[in-house]
């Protein structure tokens, strides 16, 4: 018996009609994530300071402070892991801090260098710009790697559209710009200083002749004004939508977030209540959009009589931001690189076995005590490859335990970027 459909050819096109705005929006402003990689951290330091084998060093400085004080397996323990994943994880951070200590390095122009001159300034622009080429010609430069500059407010305004502009003209004049290059804009308040932004780097890919888009920034999450505006609108939650694609995350920034609301400097921390609601709204105006999210930073540093104790803090920090969807955050100091990664690799490593079973459930439609959608799916294939990309797991452990190979996982954890690639 054939079924009857009581709605007609001409209401289903007028339906369609209807939703062609949703359709175009959805498509140009919620592509989803691009499948590329993201790094666990972002590293600071004073433009003025960096080297090409500043990597390298940190990387030395932190495993030489963990033997220390008893090796990479006690640094596990203090954060809380069991004997069997210490010794598993140990080893994995041992050799990520002599291959690639710092995945994400940012030369600090602003509040990590202060306010030295014109003259001082544009040459320290110029130097870190070859200096970069020249990390990436020796090959020791990080994945990704960039500057922050002084934000768009009036007194700083010319300043750091100045130190961008001669440090993007140098990487090109010098070499070229590096794969991983990333532009960080501090202290934003209003969508205007994005626009602005947006309007800088357009030109300098014109004048360049560089690919549109070439040049993505971040934005930083520091000021109250951004998260809810004076009209009672939420300003970030613009943002995507006002220059599709070129913004490529949002950092949270704890002290100059916390200090704005008036929190008294001993209870200022990525886990204060402000910040968790900032962080909240952060999640809401990104999500689908592809732009990535990071935490701050804690400023409490393993030196001196307090290392064990900073340790278990920023252990216990990063794996809180794991646990809430900020796969990113920022570091300091060379001896908060062990406590990164040491907490990092134990939560990809701890959450592996019962992922990969309910993957593998998933996969081969096997029932199980959970029954998983495909929006699960995505998620927990995203979980497993992120921890494959930072070392944390190896490719074998995850098709062994999944049957599933990386390109498998691939596919599953970003099926639209699938999708794409097979037409």
């Amino acid at each position: 018996m054939a079924a009857k459909l009581s709605l007609s050819a001409a209401d289903l096109a007028r339906i369609d009609d209807s939703l062609t705005g949703t359709d175009a929006l959805l498509e140009s402003n919620y592509p989803g994530d691009d499948g590329s990689r993201q790094p666990v951290h972002t590293v600071y330091v004073p433009a003025d300071k960096f080297t090409p084998t500043l990597a390298a060093d940190w990387g030395n400085e932190a495993l030489s402070l963990a033997n220390d004080h008893g090796g990479l397996e006690r640094l596990g323990s203090l954060l809380g892991q069991d004997r069997e994943l210490a010794a598993a994880v140990a080893p994995r951070v041992a050799a990520k801090l002599a291959a690639e200590p710092i995945e994400d390095l940012r030369l600090d122009f602003e509040d990590g260098y202060g306010n030295r001159g014109d003259e001082a300034e544009d040459a320290a622009a110029i130097t870190a710009a070859r200096a970069v080429n020249t990390a990436v010609e020796q090959g020791t430069a990080p994945p990704f790697i960039g500057i922050r500059f002084k934000c768009f407010e009036a007194p700083t305004r010319a300043r750091g559209i100045r130190t961008l502009d001669l440090f993007v003209s140098t990487l090109v004049e010098t070499g070229g710009l590096p794969d991983g290059l990333i532009l960080t804009l501090p202290k934003v308040t209003t969508v205007d200083q994005v626009r602005a932004m947006d309007f800088a780097v357009s030109r300098l890919e014109q004048i360049h002749g560089l690919a549109a888009g070439r040049l993505r920034f971040e934005v930083q999450v520091e000021t109250p004004q951004l998260i809810l505006s004076h009209d009672g609108t939420s300003p970030v939650a613009r943002l995507a939508h006002e220059i599709p694609g070129r913004i490529s995350a949002l950092h949270y920034g704890t002290y100059d977030y916390s200090a704005s609301l008036e929190i008294s400097a001993e209870y200022q921390s990525m886990e204060h209540p402000v910040a968790d609601f900032a962080k909240e709204v952060m999640q809401l105006a990104v999500a689908g959009t592809g732009i990535r999210l990071s935490d701050g930073s804690t400023n409490v540093i393993p030196m001196g009589d307090g290392v064990e104790s900073a340790w278990a803090l920023h252990g216990r920090l990063v794996r809180r931001s794991l646990e809430r969807g900020y796969y990113q955050g920022w570091d300091l100091h060379a001896a908060q690189l062990p406590s990164r990664f040491s907490a990092t690799y134990a939560f990809y490593r701890q959450g592996l076995p019962a992922s990969a079973v309910r993957l593998r459930n998933y996969v081969e439609q096997t029932p199980g005590a959970v029954m998983d959608e495909p929006a699960t799916a995505r998620a927990l294939a995203n979980f497993v490859l992120r921890g494959v990309v930072c070392g944390a797991v190896g490719a074998d452990e995850v098709a062994a335990l999944t049957g599933i190979d990386i390109p498998q996982l691939s596919a599953l954890a970003h099926p639209r970027l699938a999708q794409t690639v097979s037409k």
